[in-house]
């Protein structure tokens, strides 16, 4: 059997080569390419279907990617021993290629479609995320799917000064900035990342940057539709429609729905108005109007909101709640809400709010990360839960979904460049966000009541974090444009672009954005970053209303922690046989223990929950791990006698020698009666000799008795002319 198999090379600049490959692998699927960087191996597919299900008006596109142990030559944990559902890594990844290619796609191309890359092959120091997007898109681009790329994904980041693309996983870790870049070759569509605190100008260099890189990907997956033959797309028609029906739409809802958006209703009550038009209006079609028929209505109804508050906006510069373009929602926040949390806070802004706790934790409570390619520890996780009740509405509980957990990394992402590093901080820190109402930008309320929190925790952040959505509205006919500062929900759902900027009063640390789009000029980007920087720095002075400097101390029930380094040779004295001795000391003191190795040292970590209990085992490891000091003055415990001496334990373990003539100035013949074992006897370190043996002294803290002085005469002698004592000459 012959392959076709066809080849691209995509060089970026300095030596290191992508290789495309496709017409080996996975040929049943509608197109399929192997992407590789040094040992880095993604294997992409696409398949869709060739009709649309019937009453779908929307992509049902799926993206996943998923990393295959053997990849990494590992072998999964777990009962099942095999790849189970996708981790928070692998589906954040999922999310970052999805919003690339899902706006790509034609608005009228219905087929349920499904993305599926797989890591196969690893390279430690290659990050496969940097390629996935590139992986798909080049999938699609040898496929007969209509697709209006193709797209790339790049990383960006600033090291040593000097701006990156893909740099390696080692290189990273010097990074200021890190963005992942989407775009075709005209326009940039996504951009998400984190930064340490940059200027607007910088993040506008970055992805300048990162969209000449992609438009070199995107010419190579041009190159290879071409030899495969892809070039013309399969036919298709997932949209009816009916113009007629249509302009009877338009002609009985525009004004009426114009306004209603210009009246400045809440949320609820703007919805059921609109509903309300929409069911007047399906009151005409008749007493039982065909399926087809109601479903198109739906669709033009639909199409009627989207032009009306946009005209509204264009037009009149009104939104729907009443603001002008640049406006904030009213806020309010409180923190240590909740009694019993370690910090706990509220923030509001407008009708979005979020409940948000900070639980301090030990060692022990750090989150445990093992996937194919990444793995560790990770001491500061940031969740996010979006129950049902807070958009009014009433559906079963799934668990965490894809946004939930993407939303929580941008919030996390946003806040871990002002935490105090390791070294300042000895707690494991969980923030967990409960949205109780929303109407847009919940990611960004995340951002500030965790920051509130964590103030109210007395978590010594270097300083407050806030973040904001802003939003886009044009018309590539007309040029005219809006850009809006904190979107409402239907203004993220209406409008062309979400834009979440989140930061210090000193510069940005994290961004999102998706453009839904065509065309975003670095002008206006540049544009919504100032106004951004505005509305991030007006909702930080509301929150220094509420709270502006970490409380001096925790809340008295927090739990404290200590942490204390001890010698190498110590961790298995501190240990005991089998764990006794750790064991006993975490049962009689309360308090839990916890020690690794770590730069040839011994680093130990205290919890408990009272100072009692966290200071009698910070002593007992103390007192096993410590060094005998020369001139240091011990309490110890006869542990045995001998002809010549005793010998005392000063520390657990450490015995030294006192000997006979160290106990006392006076001279003794036999250590009869002078001690027995167990008795406890206050002694000095003399001195420590070449092999380690201990010289004790209990005379050393003993007054010294005087000296004998000579006896006087008395007076009789001196009367009888007797010689004074030590005079014998003269008595001789």
């Amino acid at each position: 059997m012959s392959l076709n198999v066809i080849k691209k090379s995509i060089d970026l600049g300095d030596g290191r080569i992508i290789e495309i490959e496709t017409g080996k692998l996975a040929k049943q699927a509608d197109g399929s390419v192997v992407v590789k960087q040094g040992d880095t191996m993604l294997l992409a597919t696409v398949v869709s279907n060739k009709d649309a299900r019937e009453g779908v008006d929307f992509l049902p596109l799926s993206v996943d990617y998923q990393e295959k142990y053997a990849a990494s030559g590992r072998i999964p944990g777990g009962f099942l021993r095999r790849e189970a559902r996708l981790s928070d890594y692998e589906v954040l990844i999922s999310r970052l290629v999805d919003r690339a290619l899902r706006p790509l796609f034609p608005e009228d191309y219905h087929a349920e479609t499904q993305v599926m890359i797989s890591l196969i092959s690893s390279d430690e120091n290659i990050m496969p995320d940097a390629l996935a997007g590139l992986a798909a898109s080049a999938a699609i681009a040898v496929s007969d799917i209509p697709f209006n790329g193709p797209i790339s994904e790049v990383r960006v980041a600033k090291i040593d000064g000097q701006l990156v693309i893909n740099p390696s996983r080692t290189d990273l870790e010097r990074a200021t900035l890190e963005f992942i870049v989407a775009g075709s070759e005209k326009d940039i569509n996504m951009v998400e990342g984190e930064s340490n605190e940059i200027q607007e100008a910088e993040l506008v260099e970055a992805i300048q940057f990162a969209h000449e890189a992609i438009k070199k990907q995107v010419a190579v997956q041009k190159e290879l539709t071409v030899a495969t033959g892809k070039t013309e797309k399969r036919t298709y028609c997932h949209e009816n429609s009916d113009l007629e029906l249509k302009d009877k739409v338009y002609a009985a809802t525009y004004d009426k729905v114009y306004a209603i958006a210009k009246a400045q209703l809440p949320k609820h009550e703007r919805s059921d108005a609109f509903a309300t038009i929409y069911s007047e209006f399906e009151a005409t079609l008749g007493e039982n109007p065909e399926e087809s028929v109601v479903f198109l209505a739906k669709q033009y109804f639909h199409d009627v909101q989207y032009d009306a508050v946009r005209n509204l906006l264009l037009n009149e510069n009104v939104r729907l709640d009443g603001r002008n373009s640049k406006q904030i929602r009213p806020i309010w926040s409180e923190v240590d809400y909740l009694p019993s949390a370690h910090g706990s806070s509220i923030f509001t802004r407008g009708e979005t709010q979020s409940l948000t706790t900070v639980t301090l934790g030990s060692n022990d409570d750090e989150q445990m990360i093992d996937g194919a390619f990444i793995s560790g520890y990770n001491r500061f996780m940031l969740h996010y839960n979006f129950p049902a009740f807070s958009t009014g509405e009433a559906r079963p509980n799934r668990g965490v979904g894809r946004r939930e957990v993407g939303h929580g990394n941008l919030a996390m992402r946003a806040i871990k460049k002002v935490l105090p590093p390791d070294n300042e901080n000895p707690y494991v820190i969980r923030v967990v966000s409960d949205i109780l109402e929303s109407n847009g930008s919940s990611s960004m309320a995340t951002v500030c009541a965790g920051t509130l929190a964590l103030l109210d925790a007395g978590i010594k952040i270097s300083s407050p974090v806030s973040g904001i959505a802003m939003g886009l509205i044009s018309d590539e006919k007309t040029g005219k444009y809006a850009i809006l500062s904190d979107i409402l929900g239907d203004e993220d759902h209406l409008g062309d672009m979400d834009f979440k900027v989140t930061g210090t009063k000193n510069g940005i640390t994290a961004c999102q954005m998706d453009l839904k789009v065509n065309g975003l000029s670095y002008d206006v980007l540049t544009e919504a970053l100032n106004q951004a920087k505005e509305g991030r720095l007006h909702i930080l002075g509301e929150m220094a209303k509420t709270i502006s400097e970490p409380r001096e101390d925790y809340k008295p029930h927090a739990p404290r922690i200590v942490s204390l380094t001890i010698d190498k040779e110590f961790i298995g004295a501190v240990i005991g046989p089998g764990g006794k001795i750790i064991q006993e000391m975490q049962r009689e003191t309360g308090a839990t223990i916890s020690i690794e190795e770590k730069d040839n040292k011994g680093l130990v970590q205290v919890f408990a929950n009272n100072k009692e209990s966290v200071d009698s085992a910070v002593a007992r490891i103390k007192a096993i791990a410590a060094k005998p000091e020369v001139g240091e003055i011990y309490e110890g415990k006869v542990k045995s006698i001998m002809p010549f001496g005793a010998f005392v334990e000063i520390m657990p373990g450490k015995d030294g020698l006192l000997h006979i003539s160290e106990i006392d100035w006076k001279r003794y013949e036999s250590m009869d009666g002078l001690f027995k074992v167990g008795d406890e006897v206050r002694v000095k370190l003399l001195d420590v000799d070449k092999q380690g043996k201990l010289k004790l002294s209990r005379k050393a803290l003993l007054p010294r008795p005087p000296k004998p002085q000579p006896e006087a005469q008395t007076p009789a002698a001196e009367g009888n002319g007797a010689p004074a004592e030590g005079d014998a000459s003269k008595a001789e």
